[in-house]
Parts: structure tokens; C-alpha cells; sequence
């Protein structure tokens, strides 16, 4: 069996806590995270290691398993301080693109799963949200604010093909007149432009497209089965052709392995018809800050260290800081380099002149607006 790299945590305090060793390459080929720890809240923790009878090797490579998960709610609330929406959907637990860095990873958790390559391999749909969607939309103590989708996991995520729950729900929200905004990795919200553009047009629907690089070899290692970079700015093209908000959100932000193509994707994304750009630094609460050390050490060793240490000044001199105004942006003279490049870019390229939002005011559920029909 393949091993990850030796490990010395007795005499490197950057690598305590990575001793464990990871699952065989072959097995995890096209997965992100390079280790399946056991979830936290589970009274027993597995590893895997060589017995000597190479019985790791015989086990089957990771393959994509999807379950149906019994939702009472689709609509989920927020009352954070530092983000700009209130409510949103997530019609998926899980995501198949195996972003190393996804902050969601720890939420499998709560089904009693890893952070780990479960997070990437074992999704769940919620079959039911539109009817969910339609029925909490139409409660007579609903007040329409714009539905955030894309928040938690990918909506357009590679399953999306097959069960269409984006689709779905999309429809519903068109049907009552209710404002979305979408955030996304794929190239797959292309296929739902038709409604986009109606919902455009009456000022109920933005989607932004997260670019992290534009190196493709880095976003093949880092994200594996998101679209390629040059998908991604095709559909920001494809969306703004068809007048359809949309813009680009440099996230997240890795000091010294991607934080140098900030203007470059600016630029690329500004090039194809973004309006609105925005950005967020790495992120690594509970199990993902040990998931990217484990990549950042299989994949670019050579930069390990620089990259924590930069990260870490950012953050208190921690992996994470989740103190709201400062979760997303970091701290501290680095950070406020960041910020300003990422100001004089835009400013430069003419995004983020305007802060669309979208409408609230053409709300109107399909019930009311036939019982008022029969008054007549």
C-alpha cells in the first residue's frame, strides 16, 4: 500500500496531528482530501494502516454513493452579522467535487460520516425541497428576502445531472416571483438559463461563478471535479450574454499558492462579463484545517510551512478565527494588502459599481393570486 510522506509532529510543531497515514492514491484517484477519519462525534476512531496482509490493497477505490435524505424544512436560517443574505437552500449534503478547503466538510459529521473523503463520496439529495420550498413559500407569515443557493455545498455539484433539484426549485421560485442568488463551480448552471433569463429580467435572479485559479493543474489538485477554470469563465460569458447578473468570487484566498492571480482572474472574469466581484480568505474550521495540511504535504511540501505561517498571521497566529468580521477577511497587515489589491482591481476594471439587488416586491404566491381571481 502507498503511504503519505513520513512524519516527524515530535520535532515540527506545524505537523502535529498528521501522523496518521493516508488511504492508498490509487484508491482515492480524482478525490480531494487525502484521509476518512472518523466523524468527531463518533465514540470510536478508525484509522487505516498495513497490517501486513495487504488486505487495505484489496479494498474498492471510493466510489460516488447517493442516498435520499428525508427533509422537514428546506428553507434554512442565519442570523450572522458578517454575511449579506438571511436565509438560504441547500438541496444537497455533501459535494462530489472535493474541494480540499470546502469549510461544509465538517457538517457530514452530523450524519455520523467524515469530513473526509465521505464529505466527497457519500451525498445526500433532498427529494422533496420544491414541494418543501413551495409550501413554506406560501405560509401567510412568509416575507419574501432573496434565497441564497450555493452557500453550503455546490447546487450544480455533477449529481445535479440526474436529479435536477436545482431545476426544481428553480421553477418554484419563478412561479412565486421570489429573488435568488446563486454561487457555484460548474459550468452546469448553463443548462438552467432559460429561467435565469426570465427571472433576470425581472430583476429576481444573480449568480456569481467561484474561480480559485486559473492554473489548471493547481484547481485539477485542489478542486477535482469542479470545471476546469476556462469552464468557468465561459459560463460567466454564457450567463452575461443572456443578461443574467453575474459575477466572480475570488475564493478562497491561499497565501503563497494562489493569492498572486487575484487581478489575473479579476481580469479574466471582468474580461467575460462579470459586474460584481468578491473574495474570501482560506477558511479551516474543526477537520478541515488538518484535511489541507494533509494536501498542502502530499501536494506542494516545498511550500508548507510558508503557507501556514502566512496564514496563521492572518488569523491570530491560528488555523481559524470564526469571529464574525473577521472569519472572511483575515487580520492584520497581510490581510489588509490583500484587501487593497483586490480594491484597486475592481476599481480598475469597473466591477462592484453598483450592488444589484434584487426585487422583493413582485412576490406573489400562486394560491393568492388565484383565489383573488375567483373574487371576480
Amino acid at each position: 500500500m502507498s503511504l503519505a510522506r513520513p512524519l516527524d509532529p515530535d520535532h515540527d510543531p506545524l505537523l502535529v496531528g498528521l501522523e496518521r497515514p493516508g488511504i492508498d492514491p490509487e484508491r482515492r484517484r480524482g478525490r480531494g482530501a487525502e484521509s476518512n477519519t472518523s466523524g468527531r462525534f463518533e465514540r470510536l476512531q478508525s484509522i487505516p494502516f498495513d497490517d501486513g496482509w495487504e488486505s487495505l490493497d484489496e479494498l474498492p477505490p471510493f466510489k460516488t454513493e447517493v442516498q435520499a435524505e428525508k427533509a422537514k424544512v428546506i428553507i434554512t436560517r442565519n442570523d450572522s452579522p458578517d454575511i449579506a443574505f438571511d436565509r438560504s437552500i441547500n438541496p444537497y449534503r455533501g459535494c462530489e467535487h472535493g474541494c480540499v478547503y470546502c469549510f461544509a466538510r465538517p457538517s457530514h459529521a452530523y450524519m455520523g460520516l467524515s469530513a473526509g473523503l465521505d464529505f466527497e463520496s457519500k451525498l445526500f439529495f433532498k427529494p422533496e425541497a420544491a414541494a418543501l420550498l413551495e409550501k413554506e413559500l406560501s405560509a401567510s407569515s412568509y416575507r419574501p428576502r432573496t434565497i441564497a443557493i450555493g452557500t453550503n455545498t455546490d447546487p450544480y455539484q455533477p449529481i445535479e445531472r440526474q436529479h435536477r433539484m436545482m431545476r426544481d426549485i428553480l421553477e418554484v421560485l419563478e412561479r412565486f416571483n421570489h429573488p435568488v442568488g446563486i454561487v457555484t463551480k460548474s459550468a452546469l448552471v448553463l443548462r438552467d438559463i432559460d429561467i435565469l433569463q426570465r427571472m433576470a429580467e425581472r430583476g429576481l435572479a444573480k449568480v456569481a461563478l467561484s474561480v480559485t485559479t486559473l492554473d489548471r493543474r493547481l484547481a485539477r489538485a485542489m478542486e477535482p471535479r469542479a470545471a476546469t477554470p476556462t469552464r468557468r469563465l465561459e459560463a460567466i460569458r454564457g450567463l452575461a450574454e443572456a443578461g443574467i447578473p453575474v459575477g466572480v468570487l475570488t475564493a478562497p484566498i491561499i497565501p503563497a499558492l494562489n493569492d498572486s492571480e487575484i487581478e489575473r482572474i479579476l481580469d479574466a472574469a471582468a474580461a467575460a462579463g462579470a459586474t460584481e466581484a468578491g473574495y474570501v480568505l482560506l477558511r479551516l474550521p474543526l477537520e478541515v484545517s488538518e484535511l489541507f495540511r494533509e494536501w498542502l504535504l502530499r501536494h506542494y511540501p516545498d511550500r508548507y510551512r510558508h503557507v501556514l505561517s502566512v496564514l496563521r498571521s492572518m488569523r491570530g497566529g491560528k488555523d481559524y478565527d470564526s469571529t464574525f468580521g473577521k472569519r472572511q477577511k483575515g487580520d492584520g497587515p497581510y490581510a489588509w494588502q490583500i484587501g487593497r489589491r483586490f480594491e484597486i482591481a475592481t476599481k480598475r476594471l469597473g466591477l462592484n459599481r453598483r450592488n444589484l439587488k434584487l426585487r422583493t416586491d413582485l412576490f406573489s404566491p400562486p394560491a393568492k393570486a388565484e383565489s383573488q381571481l375567483n373574487l371576480f
